[in-house]
């Protein structure tokens, strides 16, 4: 484990992280802290608190649109698969 500080929406967080993690945890900060002021400066958002909810939901259904892609993508790879096991078969029989 080792220490870092983190700065998201102007308050700096101390983390232990594994090392192997740093550089993911770093850009996701980096991330949200883009979200943040794209939030500030399009909208006419007055709390924090509410620019961090709009970020949330935003990570949220991205996340669940990544996680539908994928698992459509498994679902077409495994057909795919079934139908060469298939091919498989029949051809190793002849």
């Amino acid at each position: 484990m080792q220490k870092i500080k983190l700065t998201i929406a102007g308050r700096v967080y101390p983390l232990n992280v594994n090392k192997d993690d740093e550089s993911q945890i770093r850009e996701s900060a980096k991330s949200i802290n883009s979200m943040i002021n794209h939030f500030e400066k399009n909208y006419a958002v007055k709390d924090k608190q509410d620019v961090l909810a709009m970020c949330a939901l935003q990570i949220a259904v991205q996340s669940i649109k990544d996680f539908d892609s994928s698992k459509k993508e498994n679902n077409d790879l495994n057909k795919k698969l079934l139908d060469l096991n298939e091919f498989l078969k029949k051809y190793s029989e002849n």
